[in-house]
């Protein structure tokens, strides 16, 4: 009986040794005695909206310094749009700390991503997607050709006054090229930058010898290319001023 009560005894005073603990580590208590007060982000980036940022964190800092679910906090930074990497600290004895760093876009890819800089598809849910972007299209696993293959091929098309605006490869491995002045490229799947360079090389004499502009070529022939052309449209009249009588 005496060893049942000492046994009862020690589970009472671990119990009110370590409830305390637990309460400041869950938030139940000591969220007032040591509060979160600043917030400091670092990072640069300009989409990122402040506002949401600070509106996403400050249910995690109400918690209190010890009960800071950082790992909770860093999942919910990270889904804001134009993130694309969030790391949440705490710094002794008020501060939460959060580095950002924002997606840079590089590139359409389909219908609703982003192509950013550092390789990485992300949503255009919610965002304002910048102009001009070139647009790619094709299997996730082919991110790096289709990258390869636009600034590969914007060399090859510069000297000749054009501009490669468009990339897409199917599933079937077939690339097609679409250029600033609407043309269209189909390449086909094999030895593509060998194509597109034989024909770049005799573009300027296909086109001195024109007086229409191209529309689409094929160089999915072993021997040439097949060429469709479209007329120059003249430009617009400016409007007539009518002089009145003074």
């Amino acid at each position: 009986m005496n060893a049942m009560l000492r046994l009862v005894g020690w589970l009472l005073a671990l119990a009110l040794v370590a409830l305390p603990v637990v309460a400041v580590l869950n938030g139940w208590i000591g969220a007032n005695q040591w509060p979160l007060k600043r917030l400091r982000v670092t990072g640069e980036f300009e989409r990122v909206d402040a506002t949401a940022l600070r509106k996403t964190l400050l249910p995690y800092a109400q918690r209190g310094f010890f009960a800071v679910d950082l790992a909770s906090a860093q999942v919910a930074v990270a889904k804001l749009p134009w993130v694309g990497h969030a790391e949440v600290r705490k710094r002794w004895p008020d501060v939460l700390e959060v580095t950002v760093i924002e997606h840079k876009p590089f590139a359409r890819w389909g219908q609703d991503r982003l192509l950013s800089e550092q390789g990485r598809l992300f949503p255009t849910a919610n965002i304002q997607v910048p102009a001009n972007l070139p647009q790619f299209a094709g299997p996730e696993s082919r991110i790096k050709d289709v990258v390869a293959l636009y600034n590969e091929s914007r060399e090859l098309f510069a000297p000749v006054g054009l501009d490669v605006r468009q990339v897409e490869v199917d599933q079937r491995g077939s690339w097609t090229l679409g250029l600033a002045n609407g043309a269209q490229i189909v390449v086909g799947r094999n030895e593509a930058r060998a194509r597109l360079s034989r024909f770049v090389k005799l573009l300027p004499q296909l086109m001195a010898q024109r007086v229409q502009v191209l529309a689409r070529a094929d160089l999915r022939y072993t021997n040439g290319f097949s060429l469709s052309w479209a007329p120059v449209q003249a430009p617009a009249a400016a409007p007539k001023q009518q002089q009145g009588q003074s």
